[in-house]
């Protein structure tokens, strides 16, 4: 009887591959089902109305700037997060990771209230005659704050993995600082960079609440992929499910290229 019942009950190694295999079926539905749910031609449709194109427009501008932000500010706060070794640094990398942790409503009140006519910058931006809140800038500046840490933390792994030795004799050659991150670090931790890089902009693609809240919803200014997909799903859901496929298929292409890339980079 012992055996019989021993027999009859699945190897234990069974259970966690199922479950597993669970998780993974249940992370792969929501990218699965909007290719399925119409036609390419339905599909076709849905992407060419003036909604998805103007938001589509917005996207691809806002994002480009904050990338440009992201990468150039956040590669030498990286740098220097993985070269130094002083005190508080504790407290600047949990800083940086924080807009992670936070949920992205909190990001956009919080922006909000540091640039909005009423926030702390905004009498002194006013007397300027600049208005940051519900403009094409704070989509900029919402997306720059979500997906920075993304790119600092990978690419300060990467100069972190950088031996030092190699910094050394560079600069016995007589390279100087800025010519040895040019020659040294910047190659080696290039790979990493283009990931976090990568990572940074698929995020600041999909990014919605700290967007609607600090900028707005308004089409042709400010009105992103996301928000499109959100105002669609109450008037044409056709034009929803067209977008959260672009969006789907181009943040799968974004992350199994940089995956790749660093892969093959990584075996030269």
């Amino acid at each position: 009887m012992k055996r019989g019942s021993a027999l009859a009950r699945p190897p234990q190694s069974l259970i966690p591959a199922a479950l597993g295999g669970l998780l993974l079926l249940l992370l792969a539905m929501p990218v699965i089902a909007p290719f399925v749910a119409l036609s390419p031609r339905e599909l076709w449709a849905g992407l060419g109305s003036p909604a998805a194109l103007a938001a589509l427009q917005v996207s691809l501008r806002s994002t480009a700037l904050s990338l440009l932000v992201v990468v150039a500010g956040g590669t030498p706060l990286a740098y220097w997060l993985a070269r130094g070794d002083f005190r508080g640094k504790s407290l600047i990398e949990t800083l940086v990771d924080l807009p992670v942790a936070l949920p992205p409503a909190v990001l956009g009140v919080g922006l909000l209230l540091a640039f909005g006519r009423r926030g702390l910058l905004g009498p002194a931006l006013e007397a300027a005659g600049v208005q940051i809140s519900f403009s094409f800038a704070a989509v900029v500046i919402a997306q720059t704050v979500v997906s920075a840490p993304l790119y600092i933390r990978t690419a300060q792994e990467s100069f972190s993995s950088v031996d030092v030795r190699l910094d050394q004799v560079a600069r016995s050659l007589g390279a100087g600082p800025a010519q040895a991150f040019r020659r040294v670090w910047l190659p080696l931790a290039l790979p990493g960079m283009v990931t976090g890089a990568a990572l940074a902009w698929a995020r600041a693609l999909g990014e919605f609440g700290a967007t609607i809240l600090f900028a707005g919803n308004l089409p042709g200014r400010t009105q992103t992929l996301p928000l499109a997909i959100y105002t669609a799903m109450e008037s044409d859901l056709r034009v929803a499910v067209a977008l959260s496929t672009v969006l789907a298929v181009v943040g799968f292409a974004i992350l199994l290229t940089a995956k790749i890339w660093r892969s093959s980079a990584g075996r030269r």
